[in-house]
């Protein structure tokens, strides 16, 4: 069932409204829940009864990045101009409503805020203040509505939230769901440069259930003979899988092919060309449903 309440200062923030629809937490079922806090997502999730889910996401990546989602029961039945406002509660008398910004909510999506005007929500929040959506709701005939998200037993999870932020992996799913490794001469050892990159890797899959397909792609250069080369791009590919398997990812997701002296990208008449051929190329499939 839905509430509704008519608070004087929001009808004063909309001025010439004889009243405003409203959804928001009240003050004894107000829950703030951190729903995902490993090294490549923190989230953290707000119930805003008979209306939605608001929910602050920060992945890993090398950017600062931050969006929020308002994950709408009804759907948006058409695109919403929206103001976002931070409204101050009863208890900060005289205090004054601030605009975050201006946006849209579009047809048949949910609502999404970004960038800095999402940290700008987080602030406000801490501050005990009621980040605030305004907008003509169809479903009501276009009747203001607003949609408050409640700063009552936000603390605690949000302390949660801010330490998960500072443990994410500085790097994200993109930059490494194509690498190509190098080796050394006549041998399955990778370089000490292609270590670190294979550990980066396995930092992320181990922590990403989505992940679900993993080709491996082992070349050697030309020297030491066909069969040889063939059998040793062999064992590199398998030694790879072998490391993945080591981090947790099922073997069924896992498919290794060596490839020898075939598909050289370089010349084999130089040591930096051999280099270069010598390699085994690892490619990530991830499920993002």
């Amino acid at each position: 069932m839905k509430r509704y309440l008519v608070l004087p200062f929001v009808i004063c923030a909309i001025s010439a409204q004889a009243s405003v629809r409203t959804y928001t937490a009240p003050l004894d079922d107000s829950t703030w829940v951190m729903s995902s806090q490993s090294p490549i997502e923190c989230r953290m999730d707000h119930i805003i009864p008979s209306f939605g889910v608001a929910s602050f996401v920060s992945r890993a990546s090398k950017q600062v990045n931050l969006d929020f989602y308002l994950d709408m029961y009804r759907i948006s039945a058409e695109t919403h101009q929206v103001s976002l406002r931070s409204v101050p509660p009863r208890w900060k008398p005289g205090a004054s409503v601030k605009k975050i910004s201006e946006l849209s909510f579009y047809q048949q999506f949910d609502g999404y805020v970004n960038e800095q005007p999402a940290w700008q929500m987080l602030s406000e929040l801490e501050d005990g203040n009621v980040p605030t959506f305004y907008f003509n709701d169809w479903y009501a005939n276009s009747t203001t509505t607003a949609v408050g998200i409640s700063s009552i037993n936000f603390k605690q999870q949000y302390d949660e939230f801010i330490k998960c932020v500072g443990r994410l992996l500085p790097y994200s799913f993109e930059d490494i769901a194509f690498t190509v490794l190098s080796y050394q001469s006549n041998s399955d050892e990778l370089t000490a440069r292609s270590k670190q990159r294979l550990q980066l890797i396995g930092d992320y899959v181990k922590h990403d259930p989505n992940i679900d397909v993993v080709l491996v792609d082992a070349y050697t250069d030309s020297y030491g003979g066909k069969w040889i080369n063939q059998e040793l791009s062999e064992k590199r590919a398998n030694m790879v899988k072998d490391y993945f398997r080591s981090n947790g990812l099922d073997e069924s997701a896992i498919d290794v092919s060596g490839h020898g002296e075939r598909r050289h990208v370089a010349t084999n008449a130089t040591p930096l060309g051999r280099e270069r051929n010598r390699r085994v190329v690892i490619s990530l499939g991830k499920d993002l449903l």
